[in-house]
């Protein structure tokens, strides 16, 4: 990726991140474990709670400091009803979520287990309706952005659009690329940082990737194909940062896992915040840790994403 100048923010005003992605309402089972194929088991509860990739990452950049405006798609539902007033409520600027009748809402199915991990089983609905055309509306927004987030639960070829809007306009782009997709289109690494998990990466690269010299190496080879930046999260093993010279192993927080579900949009929606704040992409990573250990020791997605001032408290702690 060529060495562009960034868009950079004046230093006394908000963090503006645009977030375009997926919707969903999140049907949450909790149990003793989880279900091998073919077992039924007793759920100890269930609850309705607004998720999706993209929404969390808005409500995480919200909480984190941001002004978010959320591009994306629901059906013409109850849930949909639902979804809106959880953005006003987080003072999330709805105005780019368009209503589609073909389609439901998306919905996921997420069980969690007593130890914090997930499974999570994903329905799109109008999350696959969201075109080029949408995105293209949306131009403005994403010009006057600090940040563009993106995910994956949205057409490829809509994310695409968007990347290269941002890229026309010195706007940093920042991928999490979950779900990652078994053929990724070399346009999608042309961003600013991409930050998958182990398993994203392993698949982005087609290696395995089990230490940390593979994860390394996963970072490099994620850079040489276009991503300025990488940072793969390790769980409790922290954060590997390339900053496209160097390799940094930048340790999490100690937490009793809760929930899972949202640390890594927690992780997206904190980082992009910080890095638009302070310009450091290694102090960004550090917050975003905290930001993800806070949701995995909390219950609910969007419920457990952290204030500023809580994510600082824990990031200081440490320091």
């Amino acid at each position: 990726m060529s060495s562009r100048n960034q868009h950079v923010k004046k230093a006394d005003t908000t963090p503006r991140i645009a977030v375009l992605g997926s919707i969903n309402m999140d049907l949450v089972i909790r149990c003793a474990s989880l279900p091998s194929p073919g077992e039924t088991i007793l759920a100890h509860s269930a609850s309705e709670i607004c998720g999706g990739k993209g929404a969390n990452q808005a409500v995480a950049a919200a909480r984190a400091g941001a002004e978010v405006t959320m591009v994306g798609r629901v059906g013409n539902d109850a849930f949909a009803t639902r979804i809106i007033a959880s953005f006003q409520r987080e003072r999330i600027n709805s105005d780019y979520v368009l209503s589609t009748t073909q389609s439901a809402s998306g919905l996921a199915i997420v069980s969690v287990e007593q130890s914090g991990q997930n499974s999570i089983v994903v329905v799109p609905g109008a999350n696959a309706d969201l075109s080029v055309a949408d995105v293209e509306a949306a131009c403005s927004v994403i010009e006057s952005s600090d940040v563009l987030l993106i995910q994956l639960e949205v057409p490829v070829e809509t994310v695409i659009a968007a990347i290269r809007i941002a890229a026309a306009a010195d706007v940093r782009t920042i991928l999490d690329p979950a779900p990652a997709p078994e053929h990724f289109p070399p346009e999608l690494l042309h961003v600013d940082l991409v930050c998958p998990n182990e398993s994203e990466a392993a698949a982005m690269i087609g290696a395995r990737v089990d230490t940390i010299d593979g994860v390394e190496t996963a970072a490099r080879e994620l850079h040489r194909r276009g991503a300025r930046h990488v940072a793969i999260t390790l769980g409790e093993r922290g954060t590997l940062l390339w900053d496209g010279e160097k390799s940094h192993l930048i340790e999490t927080h100690s937490i009793k896992a809760v929930d899972t579900t949202a640390a890594g949009d927690a992780f997206a929606g904190a980082l992009a915040v910080y890095w638009a704040d302070s310009n450091n992409l290694v102090d960004s990573v550090r917050f975003a840790n905290a930001a993800g250990a806070l949701a995995a020791s909390r219950e609910g997605a969007q419920p457990g994403m952290a204030s500023r001032n809580e994510i600082e408290s824990l990031w200081r702690r440490q320091l």
